[in-house]
């Protein structure tokens, strides 16, 4: 049983966490009232609805006849579905009732036990503290956790008698839940068989690019509107010369349809930043990748993404530049800095990948970071958690030290250093995922934040219960997860999801209203048309259950992920001295150490130490001379508070050395002076207890003169 999911996403984050692609194409005018124009503009609005009554007068003359008694016979099934799914419902409350609370039940476990836990670690910190700050802060932790234990002792009480009668309620309701799951089973498959024959009648017509050319610009003047074209290309003649190119450009209205349409209909400002694009790099054009992706950026961009700036950057831009996100990631791309399999995602793909809030710098910071700081997860082999268990590993769970975000950092460099619940470690999930080129789709669920990516194998839900209780809501968009998975799944197919969207284009071009499963709207008769074709098309494909559910309300997952152990060689372990005496020993020089370290193969060459608070090892090493030596290490850290102790030789008392936050990134930390002899030396390493991890490229002995 998986844990419920409680915490509380913070809603109004939700609306700059990135649009979606799959959303795109339903954010059209509708919702903008009809601009002002002036007298061109206005010769330029008759013009262009001109075109389009023409269009849409000759594409109804070309419509296949749909049989009024198939219709009725379908729109029958439809409402018989929408009956029987609310009786199997209401049947089947009484058992559902019984996993919500299972759910909380097993909630209080981990709460109680998590608490105890959190006690004794404070415990143990008080017997070991060597100072009264120490002495206190440990006793405050016990103090804090027992009544945090004892407050979850009596809501598991409360949890497991509310079990014990729901459990009861459901006893009495299994038969009537048979029965009402058997009647929708049922339901369902007149639904199908209903929609089957309708589309067999409208096969011929779906499975022709005979109309595509009038079909695709009916579609972009409809969604545009004539007055949102004139408005734009009154502006001036370039921009009117961007919209008669356009729609003189049969096959690139098709591509832009193809894959989700402009942002709000917005046509003109799409031509505007692919312009702007292929001017700034010319392989934007050439290059078949850096063409969809300078497309998709252009489709993303026509609506402002509003940047996520540190506050105290005041002049920064308000908003992300569409033209300097794509040669960010043309740059990445060529560099190499990407996933492997960016290069082969389409362009309905790359919308989803570069519209993150984040500036551009910061992105690049991601990748630095994890580049430097945990390079295991870019090189996980399960796509599932690729980059994404960052969360699971760097966020901590927990709201409590929120407060000490710091306005100099970015939101995304805030959240590994503070932490979160459920909105802030599913943002920087979309964040790290993105900064590595990963499509990904938020994912609002009850009362919680989480995320939906990108795999080879198909998409996935990270952190929060799977598709079907999923959604994004963003003004008068409203997406359910379950008809965004149907579209990953139907959009494999190529070739038979341009059915798909010529019925969906028909139904937009005679203004019918669109099939949304999310609200129960099955729509007009060719809207729900394209739905089932969809369902048909993607019938044959698996989806991938959800990862890291129960993070919702933990660090700690069910779902067991290997951490890249890499056994250090000879070489990766050599010390060395340099001309001028400095010694250098690799972090993986390892005498002996405990399971608190692993070692891995780093980004810029050879390894580096992964090592969590309880970290012992020694380093025996040869000096070429005695005398006083600064001793260093080359570090990277995600949060505050880490604790260095080095011991040379037998020296009586260690020497305790706070680790410097460094937002992941490598940097020296401070010099402490030591004693060496000449010959064989040892230096005892320790991190202290309770720290989070370090990682360690190599410390250094320098000469002192």
């Amino acid at each position: 049983m998986k844990r419920i999911i409680l915490c509380v996403s913070i809603i109004a984050a939700l609306a700059v966490a990135g649009s979606t692609a799959w959303a795109a194409r339903k954010k059209e005018a509708k919702a903008s009232p009809k601009a002002e124009l002036t007298e061109h503009g206005k010769q330029l609005e008759i013009k262009y609805a001109a075109m389009l009554e023409a269009l849409k007068a000759e594409i109804s003359r070309n419509l296949p006849s749909l049989a009024e008694q198939k219709k009725s016979a379908l729109q029958n099934a439809q409402e018989a579905l929408k009956q029987s799914t609310k009786e199997s419902s209401d049947a089947a409350e009484p058992l559902n009732d019984v996993s919500k609370a299972q759910g909380l039940v097993k909630h209080g476990e981990w709460w109680t036990g998590d608490a105890k836990k959190k006690k004794a670690k404070a415990q143990a910190d008080l017997k070991n503290a060597t100072t009264d700050a120490a002495r206190q802060a440990a006793q405050k932790t016990i103090d804090e956790q027992q009544k945090r234990y004892e407050a979850g002792v009596q809501a598991l009480k409360e949890r497991q008698a509310a079990l014990e009668t729901a459990k009861a309620k459901a006893a009495t309701a299994g038969g009537a839940n048979k029965t009402a799951q058997a009647a929708l089973s049922q339901a369902r498959t007149n639904e199908l068989n209903a929609a089957r024959a309708l589309l067999a009648s409208v096969e011929p017509f779906l499975s022709s690019d005979k109309l595509d050319a009038k079909l695709v610009k009916a579609t972009v003047l409809t969604a545009a509107t004539p007055n949102g074209l004139a408005a734009f290309a009154e502006k001036g003649k370039e921009q009117e010369a961007f919209v008669d190119k356009l729609l003189a450009d049969d096959k690139l209205m098709k591509e832009m349809l193809v894959n989700g349409g402009a942002n709000y209909g917005r046509y003109g400002r799409t031509m505007e930043i692919y312009a702007a694009i292929q001017n700034a790099s010319p392989k934007a054009t050439s290059d078949a990748v850096l063409h969809r992706l300078a497309l998709a950026t252009a489709l993303e961009f026509a609506e402002p993404v509003k940047q996520s700036n540190a506050k105290d950057q005041a002049n920064a831009p308000e908003f992300v530049d569409p033209v300097k996100r794509y040669l960010h990631y043309e740059k990445a791309y060529l560099n190499g800095e990407l996933d492997p399999a960016f290069k082969n995602l389409s362009t309905w793909e790359y919308r989803m990948a570069v519209d993150c809030n984040a500036p551009d710098e910061i992105l690049a910071w991601g990748r630095e970071m994890l580049r430097t700081y945990r390079p295991d997860h870019i090189r996980n082999p399960n796509y599932g958690w690729r980059y994404s268990s960052a969360v699971k590993t760097e966020v901590p769970y927990g709201s409590q030290n929120v407060k000490n975000d710091l306005p100099s950092l970015n939101e995304y460099q805030n959240i590994p250093k503070d932490g979160g619940v459920c909105g802030r470690r599913a943002f920087f999930g979309r964040f790290i995922l993105r900064a590595f080129g990963i499509p990904v789709w938020g994912v609002t669920q009850h009362a919680h934040a989480a995320l939906s990516h990108w795999t080879p194998k198909g998409w996935v839900v990270n952190l929060g219960a799977g598709f079907q209780h999923s959604w994004w809501d963003k003004g008068e968009v409203s997406v359910g997860g379950s008809d965004f998975l149907l579209e990953t799944q139907a959009r494999k197919h190529e070739q038979d999801y341009l059915k798909v969207l010529r019925a969906q284009w028909v139904s937009r071009i005679l203004g019918e209203e669109a099939y949304n499963g999310r609200k129960g709207i099955t729509g007009g008769i060719w809207s729900s048309l394209g739905h089932y074709e969809a369902g048909f098309i993607a019938s044959k494909e698996v989806e991938l259950g959800p990862l890291g559910q129960e993070l919702g309300e933990a660090n700690e997952s069910e779902d067991k992920q290997e951490v890249e152990k890499t056994s250090a060689t000879k070489t990766d372990q050599q010390v060395s001295v340099g001309k001028d005496g400095k010694i250098t020993i690799p972090a993986v020089a390892l005498d002996k150490a405990n399971k608190a370290g692993v070692t891995m193969q780093s980004f810029g060459g050879g390894m580096q130490l992964l090592g969590r608070g309880g970290f012992t090892t020694k380093y025996v090493f040869d000096a070429p001379g005695a005398g006083k030596y600064a001793l260093s290490a080359r570090i990277a850290t995600l949060q505050e508070g880490q604790q260095f102790s080095f011991g040379i030789n037998d020296a009586p008392k260690p020497v305790e050395v706070p680790v410097p936050y460094t937002i992941g990134l490598w940097q020296q930390i401070p010099p402490v002076e030591v004693q060496l002899v000449k010959g064989q030396n040892a230096l005892n390493f320790a991190i202290r207890e309770g720290s989070r991890a370090v990682a360690i490229k190599d410390f250094t002995f320098t000469p002192l003169k």
